[in-house]
C-alpha cells in the first residue's frame, strides 16, 4: 500500500478559479508553441469540470483502485491574492467533514499566509485543533519567503504540536511570484527551528540539486515529488530513478499532486506505471517501503490528533 504526500481535494470551493485559469494558460502557451491550441476558454471550462469533486468521493474511488491506503490533503490559503469561495475557517470545516465522510483515509495540512499576522496564527492554531489537523501549508509565491519572521509565531505553533511544514517550492501559475518559492529560502526557517519538519513540495521535480543539498545536510528538511507525471517533457520514470539514486531516499516523501494527473488516466494508471516501469530500477526494497509510505508516516508519527470534542462532522 502506499501513502500519498500531496494531494488536493479537486473542487471549486477550495481551488480559486483565477488559479485554474493561470494553470490554463500555462498549458496554453505551451500547446501553442507546438500545435494549434483549443481556445484558452476551452481549457478554463475543462479544469473547471475536473475540480466538482467536493466531497473527495471520486479521490477515494481512485485511491482504492490503486493501492493507496492514505492520502495528505493540502489547502493552500490563497485568500489574500485570489478572490476565494470560502475563508479558511470554511475550508478547514469543510476538509473535517470530508475526513468524517471517508473515515482513515485523509490527513491534513492547513494553509497559512504571515500577512494575516499574529491573529491569523492563533486562528491556525485553533482551527487545527479543533479538528486535529496535522500539518500546515505554505505557499510563497503569494508573496512571501518561507524565512519571513512574521511566519515564527505559526512555526511556534507547529512546533508545538510537532507538525510538519510544508513548503510549495519551484514554479506556478503566471499571476503569482516565482521569486520567493526558492527553495534556498527555506534555509534559514529550518537553522531556526532544527526541531520543525520542512517538506520541500515539488522538491524532486523543481530545483532538484538544491533541495537533495539541503535534504542530505539539514536533518530536518524532507523534499516531496508532487507533481513528477506533469514535469515538462517526457521520461518522468528516468528523471524518479535517479532521483532515487542521489542517497537521501530516507529524506524523499512519495506524492502525486492529484487532481493534477487526471489528464493522464489517474492515479490507478499512473501508480500502475510507478510499479511497473524503471522507476525502482536498483532502489532496494527497504527504500521503495520509506519512499513510498514510511518517511511520511515517520514524519507524521508524533503530529496525530483528534478532533476536539464537539467539533462535529
Amino acid at each position: 500500500m502506499i501513502h500519498d504526500g500531496h494531494c488536493h481535494v479537486a473542487s471549486t470551493d477550495f481551488i480559486p478559479r483565477a488559479f485554474l485559469t493561470d494553470v490554463a494558460a500555462g498549458m496554453h502557451r505551451g500547446l501553442s508553441a507546438v500545435t494549434t491550441a483549443p481556445p484558452l476558454s476551452t481549457l478554463v471550462e475543462g479544469y473547471v469540470a475536473q475540480h466538482q469533486d467536493h466531497h473527495a468521493d471520486r479521490l477515494v474511488a481512485e485511491m482504492d483502485a490503486a493501492g493507496v491506503a492514505t492520502a495528505v490533503l493540502l489547502v493552500p490559503d490563497f485568500g489574500l491574492v485570489m478572490s476565494t469561495p470560502l475563508s479558511l475557517a470554511g475550508m478547514a470545516r469543510r476538509h473535517h467533514e470530508i475526513r468524517a465522510r471517508h473515515p482513515g483515509r485523509f490527513r491534513v495540512y492547513l494553509g497559512a499566509d504571515p500577512r494575516r499576522g499574529e491573529a491569523g496564527a492563533r486562528e491556525f492554531a485553533d482551527l487545527v485543533d479543533r479538528y486535529g489537523f496535522e500539518g500546515m501549508k505554505l505557499y510563497p509565491p503569494c508573496g512571501y519567503s518561507p524565512s519571513d519572521r512574521a511566519l515564527y509565531p505559526y512555526y511556534e505553533e507547529c512546533r508545538a504540536r510537532s507538525m510538519p511544514v510544508f513548503v510549495h517550492t519551484g514554479p506556478t501559475g503566471r499571476s503569482l511570484s516565482f521569486g520567493p518559492a526558492h527553495p534556498l529560502l527555506v534555509d534559514q526557517a529550518a537553522r531556526d527551528f532544527p526541531d520543525l519538519v520542512f517538506v520541500l513540495g515539488h522538491g524532486g521535480v523543481s530545483h532538484v540539486d538544491v533541495t537533495s543539498y539541503l535534504a542530505l545536510h539539514r536533518r530536518n528538511v524532507y523534499l516531496d515529488t508532487g507533481g513528477f507525471a506533469g514535469s515538462p517533457g517526457t521520461g518522468w520514470p528516468q528523471r524518479l530513478n535517479q532521483l532515487f539514486r542521489l542517497g537521501v531516499n530516507h529524506k524523499i516523501i512519495f506524492g502525486t499532486d492529484w487532481p493534477l494527473n487526471q489528464l493522464t488516466g489517474g492515479l490507478p494508471r499512473l501508480l500502475t506505471e510507478v510499479r511497473e516501469s524503471e522507476v525502482f530500477a536498483g532502489v532496494s526494497r527497504r527504500d521503495r517501503e520509506l519512499l513510498l509510505g514510511g518517511n511520511l508516516l515517520r514524519v507524521l508519527a508524533s503530529a496525530a490528533r483528534p478532533a476536539r470534542a464537539g467539533a462535529g462532522p
